[in-house]
């Protein structure tokens, strides 16, 4: 099918997604988090996974892959989606994560500007001063790559910007 037969032309006023990738890279019993700069316009100083923007040409594989190396320096192994999760922003454009496990062999990682990396261990994770959604999102994740179907889920704020999490099933 030809590009100008996708239906996006006059689809100006449609709900558009910004598609984003995050990465739970585990290794020997410990996944990563990186505590965001104090510089950092979202999530300053809090623990989130890896990952970004999935950018113009890229497939959510590649652009895991490439936010996992150039925020860690790590070369991700076995990377397996888990789940999608739609952020319904309240705005005319949302979000739509990608969500990947993957693993790595060493634990040797380079410093970025996003922020501090550090191994944390799966159980003591939710100890941690976690972005809101990580204690519900990274042990679906984590179930999924264990065996489990990926999950699907839906994000949505109520009037005091209370986060809201839908899973479908």
């Amino acid at each position: 099918m030809p590009a100008d037969e996708q239906g996006v032309a006059g689809s100006a006023d449609r709900y558009a997604l910004i598609p984003r990738t995050l990465c739970f890279v585990l290794n020997d019993g410990d996944v990563l988090l990186l505590r965001g700069a104090p510089t950092k316009r979202i999530w300053p100083g809090r623990y989130n996974g890896i990952g970004g923007h999935v950018e113009r040409g890229e497939d959510v594989h590649s652009a895991a892959r490439r936010e996992i190396l150039e925020e860690t320096g790590l070369h991700a192994e076995r990377l397996q989606l888990c789940g999608t999760v739609n952020v319904d922003t309240g705005a005319e454009r949302g979000i739509v994560l990608f969500v990947f496990v993957a693993h790595a062999a060493v634990r040797n990682t380079t410093a970025s500007a996003e922020g501090t990396l550090e191994w944390v261990s799966v159980q003591q994770a939710a100890q941690y001063d976690l972005v809101e959604d990580l204690p519900v999102i990274m042990p679906r994740a984590l179930a999924v790559a264990a065996g489990a179907e990926p999950f699907a889920a839906h994000y949505s704020y109520d009037a005091q910007q209370k986060l809201a999490i839908r899973f479908a099933g």
